[in-house]
């Protein structure tokens, strides 16, 4: 079979084109009174579903709404990656303006969402709610997917335990430059003052040792 959008080869039964991303699987939307408000634009949320994928999609301003379990399986699953980018490349994006840079309720809890790089290290600042979901503005999801193809969340890995390491050397250096400077005090105590304080300077440099 054909891809309805590039026209290459699909296997029968294939749910999305390997050439394009095109979904081959229906778009499934449904408008219900409980899927909440855009945190951009105000305009009812759209539920959609593409493939095994649901999520909420703004029509007006394209923004998607993903919840925290969704987005976790999108990260980890590259057919629900492709599936998505396939519903994302056929979108005609609507708005030719660049979003203003502004904090935004969470569509479920109302509270501000922080705003944060994923992975520390994409260059995607997305609307975190630690409790319900993410929301991004409508080039937002498809540069976090590619980012994760390219290999972006080994290297974010990767960068971390860098990071954690270079932590825990340096906490042991002010640890040895403690014990140091311990060491000399009770060396001091030990020459410089009493009877007492020279016993309990050398029984605490036996320990020190």
């Amino acid at each position: 079979m054909a891809c309805p959008s590039c026209f290459g080869l699909m296997f029968i039964g294939s749910k999305f084109c390997d050439h394009c991303g095109a979904i081959a699987a229906p778009l499934e939307v449904s408008l219900v009174d409980d899927a909440g408000e855009c945190p951009r634009c105000r305009a009812s949320l759209e539920n959609l579903t593409v493939d095994k994928t649901a999520f909420r999609g703004c029509s007006e301003c394209d923004g998607l709404w993903v919840d925290a379990p969704t987005f976790e399986s999108i990260c980890a699953d590259r057919e629900r990656q492709a599936a998505v980018l396939g519903f994302l490349n056929q979108r005609t994006i609507k708005h030719d303006q660049k979003t203003k840079i502004a904090y935004v309720p969470c569509p479920d809890c109302g509270e501000l969402m922080n705003r944060n790089n994923f992975a520390r290290a994409s260059g995607v600042i997305v609307d975190i709610c630690r409790h319900h979901g993410v929301w991004f503005d409508a080039d937002e999801l498809p540069a976090i997917v590619e980012f994760i193809q390219k290999g972006g969340m080994e290297l974010a890995r990767q960068r971390e335990l860098t990071e954690l390491k270079d932590e825990r050397n340096r906490l042991l250096d002010v640890q040895r430059q403690q014990a140091a400077q311990d060491n000399r005090f009770a060396t001091g105590n030990m020459w410089g003052g009493g009877e007492g304080s020279a016993i309990r300077g050398f029984i605490q440099s036996l320990f020190d040792q």
